[in-house]
């Protein structure tokens, strides 16, 4: 999946307009402007498609942090300059304020079933023995899991 695909996927799922997502990043200290989200929305096709890097996905996802839990006092969070899937998954669990068992039952809705042990894998250090990367489908589907719980049906 590329930064660009998720970026795509949460504005879709919140509903999130042009002027939602600047400021969005706004909230993480980062100014952009409207052409540029639009740019980063765009089809791959499309020639005004610009790519999201992981560092602008990065602010994105702090600024969905503070937008959703309120923004921390003092120093904010740096953005990280190379993204995992790992790193993402657990932004948005955050973001969400998601326990295991709510991710479980999200990853349920996408037809998607691991246990919490496997789910407690992805959110550990790297260096840890029993870290495990997550891979695009994982990510993928608890992306569509969310969209079934917070996307508005229509």
């Amino acid at each position: 999946m590329t930064n660009n695909d998720i970026l795509r996927r949460i504005r879709y799922t919140f509903d999130f307009n042009d002027f939602k997502m600047v400021e969005i990043f706004g909230m993480a200290d980062c100014q952009v402007t409207r052409e540029q989200v639009i740019h980063w929305l765009k089809k791959e096709e499309d020639p005004e498609y610009q790519n999201c890097s992981d560092t602008q996905l990065a602010i994105f996802l702090n600024g969905f942090i503070n937008d959703k839990r309120g923004k921390k006092e003092g120093v904010q969070p740096k953005p990280e300059q190379r993204l995992t899937n790992n790193i993402i998954f657990r932004k948005l669990k955050i973001a969400l304020n998601l326990q295991a068992e709510d991710v479980l039952g999200i990853l349920r809705s996408a037809d998607l079933h691991i246990s919490k042990h496997e789910l407690s894998a992805f959110f550990r250090k790297p260096e840890h023995k029993h870290y495990r990367e997550c891979k695009d489908q994982i990510l993928r589907n608890f992306l569509s899991g969310i969209q079934l719980k917070y996307r508005a049906p229509i």
